[in-house]
């Protein structure tokens, strides 16, 4: 099965042009089950616009001493490669991609690396003429985001996964941890993964239908039937024992 990303990115503006990606957070998943969360900062060699260091808050003195893109650029990549990125408005943090794989002279593009999917544009299909934003549809799906008091691109992700979750199977309730007290840029990722992870061990609970509610639906199918004239389904779907039309 295809490895899943969430992803997220900040950046010190807008534009890809002219601005620097300056945290990559990153969940992935397997079978639904978060495997492995990974974050790089960076060093953009340019101090954020104001607006954007509202949002994101990290100052040009925390990112002085990190890596460069092109310095991790080859980790970047081999964690990327072959995996369905789901992304929340896909084509700001794939810009910003690429612009980054262009400026270290890397061939690389994220189309050539990966899958994308746009949250997004599932939010639009699923609930049309509806607000698309994470927080729209965190307040949506009842998850808590209540600590998002600036943006992390590693915390939006993990809020990313939460809204994929619900928004394609109905689970979302991952637990997913809130950064600790001392705020993102204190915490050890790996003091953070291992605690994420180990909130997220246990099996998945399944639910399955009553004998009564598969009759109900069974009933429900064949009103529909009769009131539109047209079966949309396989026959074979429905059970032997249902009414006959």
């Amino acid at each position: 099965m295809i490895r899943q990303i969430l992803l997220d990115t900040e950046t010190t503006g807008l534009e890809a042009r002219e601005h620097r990606i300056i945290e990559i957070g990153c969940i992935e998943l397997s079978n639904r089950r978060v495997t492995a969360e990974q974050r790089w900062y960076l060093n953009p060699d340019r101090d954020s616009d104001p607006g954007a260091l509202a949002v994101h808050g990290l100052t040009t003195a925390f990112l002085a001493d990190k890596p460069r893109f092109h310095q991790v650029a080859d980790e970047v990549i081999e964690f990327l490669r072959g995996a369905e990125l789901i992304i929340h408005n896909a084509a700001f943090d794939v810009g910003f991609m690429d612009k980054e794989f262009e400026r270290a002279g890397r061939p690389e593009r994220i189309a050539g690396l990966c899958v994308v999917t746009d949250t997004v544009r599932m939010a639009k299909r699923l609930h049309p003429g509806q607000k698309a934003s994470l927080d729209a549809l965190c307040r949506r799906y009842g998850i808590d985001n209540s600590h998002r008091e600036l943006h992390g691109a590693l915390l939006d992700a993990r809020l990313l996964a939460e809204v994929y979750l619900a928004m394609t199977g109905g689970q979302a309730a991952l637990g997913l941890i809130s950064e600790p007290v001392g705020g993102p840029r204190d915490a050890p990722a790996a003091e953070t993964a291992a605690a994420f992870a180990a909130d997220l061990s246990r099996p998945l609970r399944v639910i399955r239908a009553s004998e009564e509610e598969l009759a109900a639906h069974v009933e429900r199918l064949q009103y529909i039937v009769k009131k539109s004239g047209k079966r949309l389904w396989d026959a074979d779907l429905v059970p032997a024992s249902a009414p006959a039309d």
